[in-house]
């Protein structure tokens, strides 16, 4: 497994940048749900605006998660928007749709095909299995993230690492799937299987970037469920 050397020297200048700059608090991922930004029923975006500010911002690397991303029509356009402004784009899937649509996408140097596998080839779903080989096969870059969550066995995970050396896949990340001391503890120790010291750390950037985006996400349902609802009487006629 080789990190990207240019992703890497992004990485470097934008830490840099961040140390020298006061005040300056550019992220180094993005994090972009496809259902924000997509229809699921079209090709078209939500909002154009919104798709601009992902490409406009000056991190080196746009995560494209939460919501399954091959649901949407749109998501190789939005990809390559992404990619050909000069970031590195990790689009991370369950898999299970990626032979099928694999022709939809260009095989770009910035571009990270990234299959969710927590578990070795006993518990991996064949059709994803197959579409990490047909992106391979098509000239993409592959990656796999592994979640660690607090009941995971760490055995499982040095399976996986022989299962995916088999795969020839170019990257390996390991995250914490929640927060808490135990659960980021173990995805630590999960970390060193990770052949790729590069990796290694990019993993705990990608850790830090969706545990913060799983907490907004909470405060954003709790300051939803706080809120009154309109008080209402007789056939439901809101009263103001």
């Amino acid at each position: 497994m080789r990190f990207p050397l240019p992703l890497s020297a992004k990485l470097v200048k934008a830490r840099a940048a961040r140390f020298w700059q006061t005040g300056l608090s550019n992220p180094l991922m993005e994090f972009a749900d496809a259902s924000e930004f997509l229809h699921s029923g079209s090709a078209h975006p939500v909002s154009h605006k919104k798709m601009q500010a992902i490409i406009a911002s000056p991190a080196p690397a746009v995560w494209i998660g939460g919501s399954e991303p091959l649901d949407h029509p749109g998501i190789a356009h939005f990809l390559r928007a992404i990619a050909h402004s000069g970031h590195f784009v990790f689009l991370e899937t369950a898999g299970t749709l990626l032979r099928r649509r694999i022709h939809e996408f260009q095989p770009l140097p910035q571009v990270f095909l990234t299959v969710r596998l927590d578990a070795p080839e006993t518990a991996a779903p064949e059709l994803a299995v197959e579409g990490i080989r047909a992106a391979r096969l098509s000239g993409f870059f592959t990656a796999i993230h592994s979640r660690v969550r607090e009941d995971s066995n760490i055995r499982e995970l040095h399976r996986l690492r022989d299962f995916l050396s088999e795969l020839h896949v170019d990257g390996w990340l390991i995250s914490a799937a929640t927060g808490g001391d135990a659960v980021t503890r173990k995805a630590a120790e999960a970390r060193a299987l990770i052949p790729n010291s590069q990796w290694r750390r990019f993993s705990r950037l990608v850790e830090r970037v969706l545990l913060s985006r799983a907490i907004t996400n909470e405060l954003h349902q709790d300051s939803i469920a706080a809120k009154p609802l309109p008080e209402t009487y007789g056939e439901g006629v809101k009263v103001t």
